[in-house]
């Protein structure tokens, strides 16, 4: 990589093809071994152990065994990393893979069992804070409540900003310094490294679905964190003795897909402000939930983020039977979870992903989410416009 400042398009290009030359490669190549030839005895068992606690191979040990280490999953996450301005990255075999991973190494690993939740969250993350399956025990709060929430026994706060699903913004800096010596995890997801990068607000680890945007074709399932090395050896550390690695398939999958990503995003981020505006003045839409849509948000917004992303959520007026009727009634939008892909997605989330979430903090039964793809804006605009006349005639029914 040159040794110039370069921007975030040409990162996503040429990051982590550093050892393509002396392969003599153009495309990345996928190592699929499970297992690793070894040169002797001792460099082989030396490689294992430095693997096994969350280091690197030994050089002259080679990579032994694919749980712990795989050249194609290096390759993705070094280029994750610099595009996040860290020093390294981990990935896992997906985003909930690497949420575990996470409160395992600052929680279960330092004996301080205690993690601030902001909500609202992605339901998996909260459903899995929420259940104490992991031994820890959980503090739910407003962003302005972490000072208070943290105590002598909190090992992570954890938040999302933009949040899934209302497209909540969370101040990352103010929450870094309510956390004090406290690391804070930021669910990246939504924003993507390009629009956001909450180490540099002082978080210690980004962490995506990568599944979404950064795959971004609706065919990989993966998680990853960035972070600090220090971070990365205990993240690893889980992830040797979990097996929770990511396959390498998905990771040459994901390498590829990040090359794609400037340009995918920018076109799904102008479709979706085009269609953020044009909701708002629609009958059957009571609120529009868009990053910046909200005057208060703006200053925010353009401190923290360098544009709005492609999530939509909507509030109808007809609530359940409305957006019941809005997700039935769709063409070009497919009712499916998960998001971030170029085709336009559509889902209720309180029956769905955040279907697991307390009563209290699952989303309103009237919000219904979009991800915004990369077909034709007056295309889908067409298609939301039919749906939602259907979807006012069936509130109208209900009402009657």
């Amino acid at each position: 990589m040159s040794d110039l400042p370069l921007h975030p398009e040409t990162i996503a290009v040429h990051a982590g093809r550093t050892d393509f030359a002396a392969l003599g490669v153009h495309a990345a190549p996928i190592d699929l071994s499970t297992t690793n030839p070894l040169p002797d005895i001792l460099h082989g068992g030396d490689s294992y152990e430095a693997m096994a606690t969350g280091g690197h191979p030994v050089p002259e040990g080679g990579n032994v065994y694919a749980r712990l280490w795989n050249p194609t999953v290096a390759r993705f996450e070094e280029a994750l990393a610099e595009l996040e301005h860290a020093e390294a990255s981990v990935a896992f075999a997906s985003g909930m893979a690497a949420m575990t991973a996470a409160i395992l190494s600052h929680t279960q690993a330092t004996g301080r069992r205690h993690v601030v939740a902001v909500r609202p969250l992605y339901g998996g993350t909260d459903h899995l804070l929420d259940s104490a399956l992991l031994g820890t025990t959980v503090t739910f709060c407003d962003a302005h409540e972490v000072a208070a929430a943290v105590t002598a026994d909190t090992g992570l706060i954890v938040l999302e900003t933009p949040a899934n699903p209302t497209l909540d913004l969370v101040d990352i800096a103010d929450v870094v310094a309510q956390a004090g010596e406290v690391p804070v995890l930021v669910d990246n997801t939504f924003a993507t490294p390009l629009l956001q990068n909450p180490l540099d607000l002082g978080a210690s680890m980004s962490l995506h679905s990568a599944t979404k945007y950064i795959g971004g074709h609706g065919d990989v399932i993966a998680g990853v964190i960035a972070c600090s090395e220090s971070t990365a050896v205990a993240l690893r550390q889980v992830r040797a003795i979990t097996g929770a690695l990511l396959h390498p398939l998905g990771a040459y999958l994901l390498h590829r897909g990040l090359a794609t990503l400037p340009v995918r995003l920018a076109a799904q981020e102008a479709g979706a402000v085009e269609l953020a505006r044009w909701l708002a003045d629609q009958p059957a839409v009571s609120d529009v939930f868009f990053p910046g849509a909200r005057p208060e948000d703006r200053e925010l917004v353009e401190r923290q983020m360098r544009g709005p992303g492609a999530m939509i959520a909507v509030r109808l007026r007809g609530g359940y039977a409305a957006a019941e009727a809005l997700t039935g009634a769709v063409r070009l939008f497919t009712h499916a979870v998960s998001l971030g892909g170029v085709d336009s997605l559509i889902q209720h989330p309180a029956a769905l992903t955040h279907r697991p979430v307390a009563p209290e903090a699952r989303p309103g039964a009237d919000i219904v989410r979009l991800s915004i793809g990369l077909e034709n804006v007056e295309d889908l605009r067409a298609d939301l416009d039919q749906a939602l006349a259907k979807a006012d005639a069936a509130s109208a029914q209900v009402t009657r």
